[in-house]
């Protein structure tokens, strides 16, 4: 199997949005059309089915994990193709071409590819949202505060010896692409108009 193959298959996995399919089960509107129009777990909590959202973040992450385990144990052996894995299921979260290229900001999704990648590296990202979630209630300002500290704690691993610098990069990567993903949520919060979570406003990530 080589790279670009492997490149291939993670973002196939990632173009699955288990929030459509996590509605459609739940027999609720299709997440495009609500909300902020982010098929994501945040935008599926605003339908008050906290089961479907937990199963979409869920799911979500799960797929970021899988991708990146598949290529890195299964298909190809080398440290390119974790970090090149990484990248690309992220991206086909936020541009799914089984969803006419409209996707999520992929925050889910990076939890379990970072969960792939280290388990520690993830638990710290994990934390850091929580943190910032618990004293200020904004998704996105959460997504952001990790997206940001996620290449500085890729980075100590690779200096304990514990990552590699292929997958620190590729961490790099996705956190412009969170970044970047966020930008009108940067507006908002800029102005002051962001919505918290589990509010009914369209302007949170999801």
């Amino acid at each position: 199997m080589n790279l670009l193959a492997s490149i291939l298959i993670a973002y196939l996995i990632g173009s699955i949005s288990f929030a459509v399919l996590v509605s459609r089960a739940f027999g609720l509107p299709d997440p495009h059309t609500y909300g902020s129009g982010n098929p994501g777990a945040t935008n599926v909590l605003r339908t008050g089915r906290k089961a479907a959202a937990v199963l979409t973040l869920l799911g979500d992450a799960f797929k970021g994990w899988f991708a990146v385990m598949l290529v890195q144990q299964h298909l190809i052996a080398e440290p390119l193709a974790a970090g090149a894995a990484a990248v690309a299921v992220v991206l086909g979260h936020m541009v799914p071409v089984f969803h006419g290229f409209r996707g999520g900001k992929g925050v889910a999704t990076s939890l379990g590819v970072l969960l792939a990648l280290d388990p520690w590296l993830a638990a710290g990202a994990a934390a850091t949202w929580l943190i910032i979630a618990f004293f200020f209630r904004l998704s996105s300002l959460s997504a952001l505060v990790t997206a940001a500290f996620a290449p500085f704690y890729s980075f100590f691993l690779l200096g304990m010896g514990r990552f590699t610098l292929e997958s620190a990069i590729g961490v790099t990567v996705i956190s412009l692409l969170l970044a970047w993903r966020h930008r009108r949520n940067i507006r908002n919060l800029l102005a002051g108009t962001e919505s918290r979570i589990g509010s009914s406003g369209n302007n949170s990530p999801g």
